[in-house]
């Protein structure tokens, strides 16, 4: 059970129990989180990456994308697309895993909870105003931020100083905690279409008690916005040959 498909798989589903986790202790009602915020989040959220990649690497993932855009933006900087199906499949697997996971571990609260937008929310994200156009960018930019700055972290320039071994995961997870923070107010910060569109499935599928829509209409925004960041950042690293 160590290979590259597995990797991605276990990696995924960590960060998405994690990550979504947060959400939920933060977001039901009964949970000793309830109402701890966005910094709880943010917070959650940047440690589920670093858990994530650790994972992915140690299961056989040594590039441990745990994201359909990182795995796109280095199939645009590389030149090879012979790999993506295997990532992508791993990515939503391991997401779904995970987001199943967090339903069954806050079993208790969901019929607690009142509001279907708040049970949603805990899967999968949705734009503060909604703006599709806006949105779209918002995902763009916050993707395009996260591909071009892990390259900058693992590139040549900073590799010849560091960073020293073991501290690349600390460093993306402090990244991801960055954007969430500045950028991640208007669409929830998804910067990952696995994260997003694996748990909004298992919202679809589960039985969870009073869940309400999957929001099927806002669905497609985190993944062509992600996608579209991954790939004009992925050009952009190509070019500048990091």
């Amino acid at each position: 059970m160590h290979s590259l498909w597995f990797g991605e798989f276990m990696g995924t589903l960590v960060l998405v129990l994690l990550g979504d986790g947060v959400c939920a202790g933060v977001t039901l009602r009964k949970s000793y989180a309830a109402d701890a915020g966005w910094m709880v989040i943010t917070t959650g959220w940047a440690l589920a990456v670093l858990c994530g990649v650790v994972v992915a690497q140690a299961f056989g993932s040594p590039g441990a994308h745990i994201n359909p855009a990182i795995t796109l933006a280095v199939a645009v900087t590389t030149g090879n697309y012979s790999q993506l199906l295997v990532y992508w499949s791993a990515q939503i697997l391991g997401a779904m895993c995970g987001a199943a996971l967090v339903a069954l571990h806050y079993a208790p609260h969901w019929k607690l909870t009142p509001d279907p937008a708040a049970k949603l929310g805990v899967f999968c994200t949705n734009g503060a105003v909604r703006s599709p156009l806006a949105n779209i960018f918002s995902e763009m930019v916050g993707t395009a931020v996260l591909v071009v700055v892990v390259g900058a972290i693992f590139s040549h320039g900073v590799a010849m100083n560091g960073p020293a071994a073991g501290l690349g995961p600390w460093l993306v997870g402090s990244l991801v905690w960055g954007i969430g923070l500045s950028l991640g107010g208007t669409t929830g910060y998804a910067i990952n279409p696995a994260r997003d569109l694996g748990p909004r499935i298992v919202h679809a599928l589960l039985p969870i008690p009073g869940k309400g829509g999957s929001n099927w209409r806002y669905a497609p925004i985190p993944i062509v916005g992600d996608l579209a960041g991954g790939a004009l950042a992925g050009l952009l690293l190509h070019f500048a040959h990091l």
